[in-house]
């Protein structure tokens, strides 16, 4: 697995997001990562030991002093590491800001004050380190779900073997309520998959075989789910064998660990805004801080106490909170969308997700089921509906065309496992329908343009209607004549994912105020599905260009995104300001191509996906609000006279809050 390792920060997001070279340096040790808070609190101890024995006359003040000097060794250890790292590399942090202020409290003879400053500094950085490995850990526990080891089959036995050393194609056996171990193929067994911890999905999915082993290892990815597993998913009551697809760092988790660790490197506009502000920040206030040091020339008072207002005013307006503000709300955010089985690819897309008027959707495979089925069976005068479903199915079973297989679906769930009967003299019109002989009867299943350009009796008058409402509807339509008589119409249609509505009446509820279809298919299609579902829009009869052109229209006036699966879609995508495939799951197409990846076939996931970054841009803003205020409210109360001690305790608290705030969107619910 991708061991994860966030990009490197700048001003205080170093210290609380930094690389893995300054997470061995910040939390190594004795203690391992428990090392820097034990400090911090020896630091306390020294401090609150100090202030206690001053007020004993029996104990020497140098005891005092003694404990002080322990507080700022424990209290600055970690801070001077980190500032001598950062100033060495050719950065500079708050760290040194925090140092210089001790340093002067230390030279005005400020001990307690410079220690509690340490004190509370360390204390606040090491509570952000744990909190923020909070969220990390929500990212790296998905590394942690594939089991170590795997039961391989070979050569008649089973044996156990690290996943690392499976190899694409070996034979696993999975026990009931184990963990899949490898993405592969079911080729023995049948039994539920709970696949939550991959694509998010509330409900196990059944599995079964597939009918050809090695075929299905040459094309994995155009597998249905029923055949597909995926490492770190949940094997329910039955024993299942598979075979391997892809090697351990290859597989759908290992991949959404590694997108979602080179994600957390993209830094979000907010956090570039932030960032440009403090590098205009930081040089005014050292500015002031220096003027603040001869405050003593025009007003009467000593250098010590100008000293000791600028060394307050350095503590007050240092940006800890607001360098941390928006990267730990992304990376927690970033974490909990994981977790939910929504892939986003940094936080750009995070916010602009966010910022979303409009969604323009696919139809087939998005909306729709993306294969045809039987809607409607219109008999003919006191023809039953199982008869005309029984003649079509004859014929069209010997057809491999999408509406065939659909009407020879329907016959089979709908006759009870009847066998249907033979046809011969099949002869296919194209366009039209096809021809056969059931037992001895000639049998015409196709268009009303088949019978109206063939010898016998024209499509009645009720029947043509009937095709023509139902066609109307969006259905297509094919009619069943055998030896003369008309049993009826079938009316076909793609139709909406169960579901689909409610998915878009949550997304109005979520702030999106416009949907609309583009399809391929043509414009009545279209237009019936758009009405069951409550579309505002629907635009058929597109090619590729025309949906990027419709795309490109629609984010004229707001921000819109596009719904596909990823790779028929990719233009639009990537003309949309958000692309979001669906389905991403063991797809590395659609993961490359999208800005969001819906991992299962769900479009449920995207009101989700679209209430948590709402939920984080106001996270965000709440944060950016509390670290910029409390700077505004420290800087001249500082300037009036407030003492180091209050200001750190504020600035501390501070910093604090925000990370809180921000992890608040691990437990967010839709």
């Amino acid at each position: 697995m991708n061991e994860y390792r966030p990009a490197r920060r700048t001003s205080c997001g170093a210290r609380c997001l930094s690389d893995a070279r300054m997470s061995d340096h910040s939390h190594g040790g004795e203690f391992g990562d428990k090392t820097e808070l034990i400090f911090a609190l020896l630091a306390g101890v020294c401090v609150a030991a100090g202030w206690g024995l001053s007020f004993v006359g029996a104990v020497p003040g140098d005891v005092s002093l003694g404990l002080y000097v322990g507080g700022y060794v424990f209290g600055g250890a970690y801070t001077v590491r980190e500032a001598i790292e950062t100033i060495q590399a050719g950065g500079f942090e708050v760290d040194f800001l925090m140092l210089v202020a001790a340093a002067g409290a230390a030279a005005l003879g400020k001990w307690l004050e410079g220690a509690f400053l340490l004190f509370l500094f360390s204390l606040g950085h090491a509570l952000e380190h744990y909190a923020l490995h909070r969220a990390r850990h929500a990212i790296e526990s998905l590394a942690d779900l594939a089991p170590d080891t795997a039961r391989v089959r070979r050569d008649g036995t089973e044996q156990e073997v690290p996943v690392d050393e499976l190899a694409v194609g070996a034979t696993v056996v999975v026990p009931p309520n184990a963990r899949i171990p490898a993405d592969g193929v079911v080729t023995k067994g049948e039994s539920a998959v709970d696949q939550a911890p991959v694509t998010g999905e509330s409900v196990p999915v059944d599995k079964a075989p597939v009918d050809n082993p090695e075929a299905a290892l040459q094309a994995p990815d155009d597998l249905g789910p029923v055949h597909r597993l995926f490492a770190g998913t949940i094997n329910g009551s039955g024993a299942l064998e598979m075979r391997v697809t892809r090697r351990a760092d290859e597989t759908t988790i290992s991949q959404v660990v590694q997108t979602i660790t080179e994600a957390d490197a993209e830094k979000a506009p907010t956090e570039r805004f932030t960032n440009r502000f403090e590098r205009y920040f930081v040089p005014a206030v050292l500015g002031l801080v220096v003027l603040l040091l001869f405050a003593w020339v025009p007003l009467d008072e000593t250098f010590a106490d100008s000293f000791y207002r600028a060394m307050a005013v350095l503590v007050a307006a240092s940006p800890c909170a607001l360098a941390i503000a928006t990267p730990s709300a992304v990376l927690s955010a970033l974490a909990r969308a994981g977790r939910g089985g929504v892939l986003v690819k940094g936080g750009g897309p995070l916010e602009r997700l966010g910022r979303l008027g409009a969604v323009a959707f696919d139809k087939t495979g998005t909306l729709t089921e993306g294969e045809p089925r039987v809607t409607d069976v219109r008999p003919h005068g006191d023809t039953p509906e199982a008869q005309v479903l029984r003649v079509a199915a004859a014929v069209e079973q010997h057809s491999d065309h999408p509406l065939a297989e659909a009407v020879v679906r329907a016959a089979r769930a709908r006759l009870n496992g009847e066998p249907l009967a033979e046809a011969h003299a099949l002869k296919n019109i194209p366009g039209r329908g096809l021809r056969a002989t059931v037992g001895n009867d000639p049998v015409c299943v196709g268009t009303a343009a088949l019978f109206d350009e063939r010898d016998g009796t024209p499509l009645p008058d009720a029947l043509r209607d009937a095709a023509e409402a139902l066609e109307a509807e969006g259905r297509t339509t094919m009619a069943v004549r055998r030896n003369g008589t008309y049993l009826g119409v079938l009316g076909l249609a793609d139709t909406p994912r169960p579901g689909a509505a409610d998915v878009l009446a949550h997304l109005r509820r979520v702030g999106v105020r416009r949907m609309i279809m583009i399809s391929g298919d043509n414009q009545r299609v279209v237009d019936a599905v758009a009405r069951r579902l409550g579309l505002d829009e629907a635009r058929g009869d597109l090619l590729p260009d025309d949906k990027v052109a419709a795309v490109r229209a629609l984010r004229e006036d707001e921000d819109v995104a596009m719904v596909g699966d990823g790779v028929n879609d990719a233009p639009a995508m990537a003309t949309a300001t958000v692309g979001i495939a669906m389905g991403a799951a063991g797809s590395d197409a659609a993961l490359e191509t999208a800005d969001v990846a819906l991992m299962a076939d769900d479009l449920s996931q995207l009101p989700f996906a679209v209430g948590l970054s709402r939920q984080t841009r106001r996270i965000i803003t709440q944060n950016l609000w509390i670290a910029l205020g409390m700077v505004a409210v420290l800087v001249p109360a500082t300037l009036l006279g407030l003492h180091i001690g209050p200001a750190v305790v504020l600035h501390e608290g501070s910093t604090l809050v925000v990370v809180a705030n921000a992890l608040r969107l691990l437990g967010y619910a839709p």
